[in-house]
Parts: structure tokens; sequence; C-alpha cells
């Protein structure tokens, strides 16, 4: 009779990563439970066609409410967008995540990460880090 070592592997492949779990339910999973649901349901008593429709409406719901929800995403980064764009020329003041204070004129603006930078003198602020804006003065 062999015996295997406790650190051997019986089965279960070495390094193999766990699967992570799904934490939200979008129209595939939905549709996976419908689909589900159909295959085994009693034949002598099927499915209310009420239910059927309620749960496709549910369905539709869904996705319009995610494609919404895309959709005000999309508007509010164009809006942080644009006001960023605005506030060039300007003089702003901001105070950064490490309570670091200052101001001078926003001369920049750059949108290559999710909330746009402003460039005030050398340091980069992240627009929502800015505690104030006043008009420059017009150029004569």
């Amino acid at each position: 009779m062999t015996v295997e070592a406790v650190g051997a592997t019986t089965g279960i492949q070495a390094g193999a990563t766990a699967r992570k779990p799904v934490q939200s339910m979008d129209s595939d999973v939905f549709m996976k439970l419908l689909v589900t649901q159909l295959k085994y349901q009693d034949p002598g008593a099927p499915m209310d066609t009420n239910q059927m429709m309620a749960q496709s409406v549910q369905l539709s719901m869904m996705e319009k409410m995610t494609e919404l929800s895309g959709g005000a995403k999309e508007s509010f980064s164009l809006q942080m967008r644009t006001a960023a764009a605005q506030i060039v020329g300007s003089e702003v003041g901001y105070t950064l995540a490490d309570g670091t204070t200052g101001s001078g004129v926003a001369s920049a603006v750059s949108f290559a990460t999710g909330v746009p930078l402003v460039t005030v003198g050398a340091a980069k602020v992240p627009l929502d880090s800015l505690t104030g804006i006043s008009a420059s003065a017009p150029k004569k």
C-alpha cells in the first residue's frame, strides 16, 4: 500500500487559481436562470405564462437601467472635462489629499486619468481637489 505525502496533490492541479464568484447579476445570469427553470419544469404543470412575461419584462427593465446608468456616467465625464477646460487661465485654489494647499493660475488640463488633472504652476491637481476659482483679469 502506497501512502502519499500530505503536501502531494491528488487530482487537484498544482497552482490552479480559484474561480472568483460574480458579485452582481447581469442579463446573462438572468437568462441562464430562466432557461434552467424552463428546462427542469414539470411537464404536467408548466410555468405560468404571466410569470414568464413578468420575468421577461424584468430582464428588459434591467437592461434599460444598465444602459441609462452608462449614459449618465458618460454625461458626467463630459461635464467634468468641459468644466476643467473652462478653468484654464483662471486663478484657482486647491487642497490635495495629503493636506497640501496652494493657489495659482490654471495653465493646462490633462484628461489622461479618470478625473481631469489641472496644472497649477508645477502641481498637477485633480479637478475634485479645487477649492475655489476666480476669474482672471481680462488681457489687454
